[in-house]
């Protein structure tokens, strides 16, 4: 009787290898640095595209909350001059 030898064991699959853009705009939109988070976002995309990295889900929800982000900004600002135009506008009535 012969033995056999044993069956060969699979390799390890290697761990997908993240884009650290796609963190960075995550990152960056969440404590409020959104147009870096927004830069970021879509350079990372255009990275993941071509390499296949992992990443693409962070890289969209950075862009969401960046392009929020700016949105409230600019929102903000125009809030803010307007009250500020107004608190300078004085009226004199006799």
């Amino acid at each position: 009787m012969t033995e056999s030898a044993p069956p060969p064991v699979p390799a390890a699959a290697a761990p997908a290898k993240w884009n650290v853009l796609s963190i960075v705009s995550l990152v960056t939109s969440i404590i409020g640095l959104s147009l870096v988070g927004v830069i970021t976002g879509h350079i990372s995309l255009s990275q993941i595209k071509k390499s296949g990295e992992e990443g693409r889900v962070l890289a969209i929800i950075g862009l969401v909350l960046g392009y929020l982000g700016l949105i409230a900004g600019i929102i903000l600002a125009i809030v803010w001059f307007g009250l500020l135009a107004a608190a300078t506008t004085v009226t004199y009535t006799n």
